[in-house]
């Protein structure tokens, strides 16, 4: 995450797990994941982090990177890069 951006955040900034970064990664889905604002990124992370089950936090992080691939999904709602981006 771009620290310009994290600074702007209104919650905790979220690090990235080790298994986040290899699921990104592995499903070539990094590049999108940046691309997205700083404050998705660090959502899906605290998301994710906040699941008390591993089959909670396995079904999240599935979530993220379907949404990733979908390209116009944000946490179950729809979402307009073009129209979101700052001015």
């Amino acid at each position: 995450m771009d620290p310009k951006e994290a600074a702007g955040l209104k919650r905790p900034v979220q690090p990235m797990p080790a298994t986040i970064r290899q699921a990104l990664e592995t499903a070539g889905l990094m590049e999108t994941y940046k691309a997205r604002p700083a404050y998705q990124q660090n959502d899906y992370l605290g998301w994710i982090a906040r699941a008390r089950l591993a089959a909670t936090k396995e079904k999240r992080l599935s979530q993220m990177l379907e949404e990733l691939r979908q390209g116009n999904v944000y946490m179950k709602m729809k979402w307009d890069p073009v129209t979101s981006r700052k001015r």
